[in-house]
């Protein structure tokens, strides 16, 4: 009797590495799968540098995105759009930020309705040090694909985005 908990010989590595034993439906599917699986990976590579600091993936990104903003800051729906995850709860993550001393809010005077996020120094300070540990990680793939090969991943990528929407 076969064992159908060990994948086929002839499949391919993410099915190896999310344990599926039958062929993907298509291409698509596998492609789509392969993107969310490594993507999923990065997340978790990145989040263990981010442990000992005592922030998520998210919350690094709100803090970069605050950052870039500069001393005006943003509008808290502005910081979900330019999210690399906008399904993120925004409100939850700036709260727990504010509550670490790493970004404050205030309500616009022109609107009321408007709550609008700035990084505060100990939060630029938190990204200055944080910036030389991921930084030293940018170049995670390239022992395994060149400079050509990271490029054109790149356009691939830019291309499946496009597609999306």
């Amino acid at each position: 009797m076969p064992d159908d908990t060990q994948p086929a010989p002839d499949s391919s590595r993410l099915q190896a590495a999310i344990g599926q034993t039958r062929p993907f439906a298509s291409a698509s599917q596998e492609a789509l799968l392969g993107i969310v699986h490594t993507g999923s990976m990065i997340d978790r590579l990145i989040s263990r540098y981010l442990v000992p600091f005592k922030i998520s993936s998210a919350q690094y990104n709100v803090l970069r995105i605050l950052r870039g903003a500069g001393p005006s800051g943003l509008p808290t729906l502005t910081i979900r759009c330019r999210m690399i995850d906008p399904n993120s709860a925004i409100t939850r993550l700036v709260d727990k930020l504010e509550k670490a001393g790493l970004v404050s809010r205030s309500r616009a005077v022109e609107d009321r309705r408007e709550v609008r996020c700035r990084i505060t120094e100990k939060g630029l300070s938190l990204l200055q040090e944080l910036d030389s540990i991921v930084s030293a990680h940018d170049d995670v793939l390239a022992p395994g694909l060149s400079a050509s090969e990271l490029r054109q991943l790149t356009q691939l990528l830019d291309r499946v985005r496009g597609i999306l929407g």
